[in-house]
């Protein structure tokens, strides 16, 4: 048994499980997509639930490889990465018609999973995800205020995209996204003219002082 065909299992899952949730994802359309042998996914992962662990475990280690690389290359930006993220989202909206959303967010919604760890590895792909948006409004502290609450800020944007995938997913509307993100965008315009104000009237008050 090797590496290969344990990630080919993971990725087999992972498709399933965005397309048609896990609860109606069977262990046969896993094997049936995956051309696997079912000895061979036991032997990896003894029943369905482990296999969502196996899933949750990947998305939570590969965040930077799979999600943001993508996404961020060629935008050196701090604040244009947050919009940047927030697109990559949007184009899986369009190509599925407004079908899938964010994977880890269907998954929570999805299941009220008792089990300590699955819960857990949601609410690591969930805190990773934010990290991600905190290390760019940390990069970016001198144009939106180095008093901000970075991490609730951050926290907010994951709301925002959560909520705004949700609706559009919900109506087959794209406009729902877009409105959302439009409106975040303006709160991130408004946290840059206040900071830029801020500095004039620091200046001014430093001219007088001199005077």
């Amino acid at each position: 048994m090797n590496s290969d065909t344990r990630n080919r299992i993971l990725m087999t899952a992972m498709e399933l499980f965005w397309e048609k949730g896990y609860h109606s994802t069977s262990v046969a359309d896993i094997l049936g997509r995956s051309q696997v042998h079912s000895g061979s996914l036991y032997h990896f992962f003894p029943g369905k639930q482990d296999v969502l662990v196996g899933v949750l475990e990947f998305y939570r280690d590969g965040i930077r490889e799979q999600l943001l690389a993508p996404v961020w290359t060629g935008v050196d930006d701090p604040v244009e990465r947050i919009f940047a993220l927030l697109g990559g989202y949007r184009a899986h909206l369009v190509l599925t018609d407004c079908t899938y959303g964010c994977p880890i967010g269907s998954l929570a919604l999805e299941i009220h999973e008792p089990d300590p760890k699955v819960r857990d590895l949601l609410a690591a792909n969930f805190t990773n995800w934010s990290l991600a948006i905190e290390e760019c409004l940390d990069a970016a502290q001198d144009r939106l205020g180095a008093d901000l609450d970075r991490r609730a800020l951050a926290e907010f944007v994951l709301t925002v995209m959560e909520g705004a995938i949700m609706q559009a997913r919900t109506y087959r509307d794209l406009g729902y996204f877009d409105r959302n993100v439009a409106v975040l965008r303006s709160h991130f315009a408004m946290l840059e003219r206040n900071r830029a104000g801020s500095s004039v009237r620091g200046e001014s008050e430093d001219k007088r002082t001199w005077n």
